[in-house]
């Protein structure tokens, strides 16, 4: 089950928590059970979030499938221009 840290400014979405195990095969899954489990976590994942795996980040892939040991990181979506 992956350990997914959380940036600062999604930790009081999830009680404070710096992170949390979340059983997901793929960033599709793990956004939604984050969904499911803290429902607070929706506005961050509507304002655009990044998911780190391994040091990759993917803004628009979600069905990409999470190794069971990887290191997995969500980070504020960034603007650019």
């Amino acid at each position: 089950m992956p350990r997914v840290s959380l940036a600062s400014g999604f930790q009081a979405a999830v009680d404070g928590a710096v992170s949390v195990e979340i059983e997901a095969a793929t960033i599709r899954e793990l956004v939604r059970r984050l969904q499911e489990q803290y429902p607070k976590m929706t506005r961050h994942f509507d304002e655009g979030v990044a998911v780190s795996i391994n040091g990759e980040i993917y803004r628009d892939i979600r069905d990409l499938n999470i190794p069971p040991d990887a290191e997995v990181f969500l980070l504020p979506r960034l603007q650019g221009g």
